[in-house]
């Protein structure tokens, strides 16, 4: 006599939504949904994909016999507030209140050197990876009932360990978005234990994908052969070829021949308009079949180069991920682990520790800064932050510096700083910001340093409160200029032409800084309020660190771009002298701190 076992599905009748769900990681967790009799909602902003995924579920759904049921949302972008409001709500009229939501939307952002990538693409990657977390999760959880979990796919390279910061070379924007997405993760989860929500990340690691084999590490191999030189081509001719033979990887080789003649082409009509000095060795048809090799073999290396320093060698399957979502949304883990980043990490990746806290020394001497040119940025006016710019303009001027420009975003500064070289842009315009830099070089000759001052935004706001018009601003503020004023003031202070002949980067000296956001001040500061205040910290430590190693590891420069975030654990309120004297201290002993690049000042 046969027995047959019947195993209890463990999410029978659950509603579950599911970002960026029509491939990938995002399938696979909605495939392992419906073989749990899930109510399952997929979204995305493609509509082939999402169809794709549906098929799939639905062909599991009847496999098992699961009784689970799928939703599609095609054309709904996470960032988009008023497509997510929609989508909730119809989720709710026709399926009631939701159980689980997953944040997987994402997209691999711009493989390349922040020197060189491009800004609009930057912001783009911001955006879908944090704002579309952010939007996502405070709008869903006000249709979800009391037990609900909020489980967010992230990344380990964000995670910080000791004294240590892990950059995420060619993937700034990436690396920034992930860290602030960690950040924001661990502060709802404190906000939402009064609806009873539970929020966790979890970071998997390397896994096997498309996204990794046909697009990170090829591109991130096409960035290196741009960087350190093709012989027979020019950086922007490596650049241009590569960005045709990314999409021939994996073709039948017919019609990688045809690319290939189509790119040698395109480059020798380029040589006969523009009569470069170039080598002529070999046909390019041939040379170009030679950059592809090369390309294949770097983005083998690195593929090859991560896997040693995984335990066992292996990179997850988009199964294993599928699985671990299932395994933190079950009600006895989740309260365990409720607001914490799941694993930290599988990867053993080394790296030079890079945070202090202290830039001062006592035995330092008086340094002279004649011949030097500073420019001080800020997209904050309060009292704080003015009289911050204010003493270390002061302090640098006292120090024979040749030239102190102040920028900020509001006219009414300039009142303040009239005894300075004073300007009032918009420090978001690019365009603006670009031809103000260039009219530095112009008028002076060099930039030496550059001090950016981010501000705060109010700790003691919820987040389930924060309009998306201010988030944008937060995100603007703390992400988005900084990186917009850090790549500007970089390719001013390196030699002309850098960014189309990178190894005009080497030796090009300069020190930047950024400063804030602070700790939260007060006597008793609970875990909210400081799970708040490292929402955008968080996003800044591994820009620092992701930036630097490619200053000083990829390009071969002397710029150092350092983080100053003042403030104590014990809630201190710095006076504004600490401050001054810690940034001018860096920009002045710029030496001591080779490895040092993160300071918490007050500690």
């Amino acid at each position: 006599m046969e027995t047959h076992i019947h195993v209890p599905l463990k999410f029978l009748g659950k509603v579950v939504v599911i970002t960026g769900s029509g491939t990938g990681i995002g399938q696979a967790i909605a495939k392992k949904f419906a073989e749990n009799g899930a109510h399952i909602v997929i979204m995305g902003r493609r509509k082939e994909p999402l169809e794709n995924t549906l098929n799939v579920l639905s062909e599991t759904i009847n496999r098992v016999g699961s009784k689970a049921t799928v939703k599609s949302f095609p054309g709904v972008d996470v960032s988009d507030e008023v497509g997510i409001n929609e989508m909730y709500k119809n989720i709710k009229q026709k399926l009631g209140e939701v159980d689980i939501i997953v944040n997987n939307a994402g997209i691999s952002g711009p493989v390349k050197a922040f020197t060189n990538a491009n800004y609009a693409e930057f912001k783009e990657c911001v955006t879908i990876h944090l704002t579309g977390t952010f939007c996502a999760t405070t709008h869903g959880v006000r249709t979800m009932r009391t037990g609900g979990r909020v489980i967010t796919v992230s990344t380990f390279f964000s995670e910080e360990n000791k004294f240590e910061q892990r950059p995420y070379r060619f993937r700034a924007p990436y690396t920034s978005a992930q860290g602030s997405k960690n950040r924001l993760t661990e502060a709802l989860a404190w906000e939402l234990v009064e609806m009873g929500i539970k929020s966790i990340a979890t970071n998997p690691g390397p896994v096997h994908s498309d996204r990794i084999y046909r697009t990170v590490y090829p591109k991130a191999a096409a960035e290196f052969l741009r960087i350190g030189g093709f012989e027979g081509l020019s950086s922007s001719e490596v650049e241009k070829a590569t960005r045709s033979l990314l999409d021939l990887l994996g073709e039948p080789q017919p019609i990688i021949n045809k690319g290939i003649n189509m790119i040698a082409s395109e480059i020798s009509k380029s040589r006969e308009t523009l009569k470069p000095e170039l080598p002529e060795s070999k046909d390019l048809a041939s040379l170009i079949l030679e950059l592809l090799r090369k390309l294949q073999e770097i983005a083998e290396k690195i593929q090859s180069n991560t896997s040693k320093m995984i335990v066992d060698g292996e990179f997850l399957t988009q199964e294993d991920v599928a699985n671990m979502v299932l395994n933190l949304c079950d009600d006895n883990i989740s309260k365990l682990i409720n607001g914490r980043i799941i694993p930290n990490d599988r990867v053993f990746y080394p790296v030079k520790p890079i945070v202090g806290t202290s830039t001062l020394d006592p035995n330092q001497q008086r340094p002279d800064l004649a011949n030097k040119v500073f420019v001080i940025t800020m997209t904050s006016s309060s009292e704080k932050d003015l009289n911050r710019a204010y003493g270390i303009a002061t302090d640098l001027r006292s120090k024979n510096a040749k030239q102190v420009i102040i920028l900020t975003r509001n006219p009414k500064d300039a009142a303040r700083f009239k005894e300075f070289h004073y300007h009032s842009i918009d420090l978001s315009d690019e365009t603006r910001v670009q031809m103000i830099f260039k009219t530095v070089k112009s008028k002076f000759g060099v930039l030496d340093s550059l001090i950016h001052i981010t501000g705060d935004y109010d700790y003691n706001v919820p987040l389930m409160s924060v309009e998306r018009s201010t988030w944008d601003q937060w995100v603007d503020n703390f992400i988005n200029v900084p990186n917009l004023i850090v790549k500007e003031a970089v390719n001013i202070m390196a030699p002309t032409g850098a960014m189309e002949s990178p190894e005009n980067y080497k030796g090009s000296q300069g020190s930047i800084i950024i400063i804030g956001p602070d700790s939260p001040v007060g006597k008793k500061i609970s875990g909210l309020v400081r799970a708040r205040s490292e929402i955008f910290r968080g996003a800044l430590r591994p820009y620092t660190a992701t930036v630097n190693q490619e200053l000083r590891e990829v390009l071969g420069s002397k710029i150092r771009v350092y983080l100053l975030l003042p403030g104590s654990i014990a809630g201190d309120n710095l006076s504004t002298d600490l401050v001054t004297n810690s940034a001018v201290g860096v920009l002045t002993t710029p030496c001591r701190h080779n490895n040092q690049l993160i300071f918490y000042i007050g500690e």
